[in-house]
């Protein structure tokens, strides 16, 4: 979906196809069939942004096989679809039936983790719209924080120095501009935007910046203000933004709370919890030890990294930081300027919702899907963008 700007320039809307599992090319191919076109459809749309996840193997296809390529290219318009962002993050296995750390793994010191995301640099600049020159990937942010010393920060900064100069070539090549975002994420070395100044700072290089998540930036209770202010007060590019909202706890310490955060506690993903001390903030890697025993304070709310339906808050005692998104997206593109011109609705936790809360059938997820999108659009409008066709 595209929107045009106050200022003139176009703001693209996406959802991320990371909540669709798929490790081959045929994968892919079949969530254009049987997800992305219907969620098109039921918008009602001629077309339709979306946020590619390709996993190692349907990337290295792609890169090695010139008509397969072609081959996708065509699939997407045929079916009204766009791509003008990639998600990075998961490697592969994000359809597993556990994910919880693996999703980190190969970070930023590995290889692999390079020549990955310049199999997708090269991938995108050729599925990008003729139209468009600008292309987003958003990447892990380094590394989970354990076992990363200074020997692995040095390879992790020299990798993405790399990058930044193979970008650089494929736009004399391509005459497609791509940018890179580290995506800020509670547990990993970096873990804040105030945690991604000093990195990004130090690579120096317009090709690699931030991808601010909502869910993540609520969860470890940064202000969008105060974040997105010192991002452009350091001059980090915001090269996308993720539309997701955290869960949240008013009163974790009362029983019926405590309950109702319970059946979010599901094997597959890592919840991440953190609260707000006047000591600062503390949290767990997952829901599940923060419910367990005292690791936890629960004088104060709690806030979940668990990425919950943008149109659909849980029900009470809960509910989700969608306040969070909203004051972030107001500042993003509710500005003379947007800040960024790349947004991706974000939420692959479907299938971990509780039980009742899950969708039943293909068509319900296409449904839920088409609703967060709709409530995206009319936060754009409202901010003062128009729909385009």
């Amino acid at each position: 979906m595209r929107f045009r700007h106050p200022d003139g320039s176009t703001v693209h809307l996406a959802y991320c196809t990371n909540v669709h599992p798929a490790e081959t090319l045929d994968g892919v191919l079949a969530q254009l069939r049987d997800h992305c076109e219907p969620v098109r459809r039921r918008l009602g749309r001629d077309r339709l942004g979306i946020g590619l996840w390709l996993a190692r193997d349907a990337a290295h296809t792609l890169v090695t096989d010139p008509s397969a390529l072609r081959g996708l290219r065509t699939e997407l318009e045929h079916r009204g679809l766009e791509v003008v962002t990639l998600n990075g993050f998961p490697y592969e296995g994000f359809g597993a039936e556990e994910v919880k750390y693996r999703v980190y793994q190969p970070d930023w010191a590995d290889p692999e983790r390079l020549a990955h995301t310049t199999d997708l640099a090269r991938v995108l600049a050729q599925l990008l719209p003729d139209d468009v020159t600008e292309g987003s990937i958003s990447t892990l942010p380094l590394a989970w924080r354990t076992a990363y010393d200074q020997e692995r920060a040095t390879a992790a900064h020299t990798a993405l120095t790399t990058l930044a100069e193979r970008l650089d070539a494929l736009h004399e090549l391509t005459g497609r501009f791509l940018r890179i975002g580290l995506e800020p994420e509670p547990g990993c070395t970096v873990e804040t935007t105030r945690d991604a100044l000093a990195p990004l700072t130090a690579i120096g290089h317009d090709r690699i910046g931030i991808c601010v998540d909502t869910c993540h930036l609520a969860t470890s209770f940064e202000d969008p203000h105060t974040a997105l202010d010192a991002l452009a007060q350091a001059r980090v590019p915001i090269v996308k933004s993720q539309l997701s909202a955290a869960l949240h706890a008013e009163h974790p310490h009362l029983p019926e709370v405590r309950a109702a955060l319970a059946a979010f506690d599901e094997p597959r993903f890592l919840h991440q919890t953190r609260t707000l001390t006047a000591a600062g903030l503390r949290g767990t890697d997952d829901l599940g030890e923060a419910l367990t025993g005292d690791a936890l304070p629960d004088t104060s709310p709690w806030r979940a990294h668990f990425h919950v339906p943008l149109h659909a808050a849980p029900a009470a005692p809960l509910t989700s930081t969608l306040p969070v998104l909203r004051a972030a997206l107001a500042r993003l593109v509710g500005g003379p300027h947007p800040l960024t011109h790349h947004l991706e609705v974000e939420t692959y936790t479907w299938q971990a919702l509780p039980p009742e809360l899950r969708p039943r059938a293909r068509a319900q997820l296409v449904d839920g899907i088409a609703a967060e999108l709709t409530l995206a659009r009319d936060l754009l409008t409202d901010l003062g963008l128009k729909e385009l066709p």
